[in-house]
């Protein structure tokens, strides 16, 4: 069996940087951007997108849901 690889998808708009997500991600793919969205927060986006192994953890722990993830076996 491969090698699972993932990917998110953050809706930055909705997303509030409550942080959640980046401490729950196991393989530090997750943090928080220094810039900010229309509300002004920082939102979530993949920092080392080669670490991610799809594993649903962020998405399940958002309290917004803002966060899809894809995951594919390579």
């Amino acid at each position: 069996m491969g090698r699972a690889k993932g990917a998110i998808v953050v809706d930055i708009e909705k997303c509030k940087g409550c942080n959640i997500c980046v401490v729950n991600c196991p393989t530090d793919v997750i943090e928080l951007s220094k810039e900010v969205n229309g509300k002004g927060y920082p939102y979530a986006y993949m920092e080392n997108p080669e670490n991610c192994t799809g594993c649903a953890n962020c998405a399940l722990v958002c309290p917004d849901g803002v966060i899809e993830v894809y995951r594919v076996i390579v």
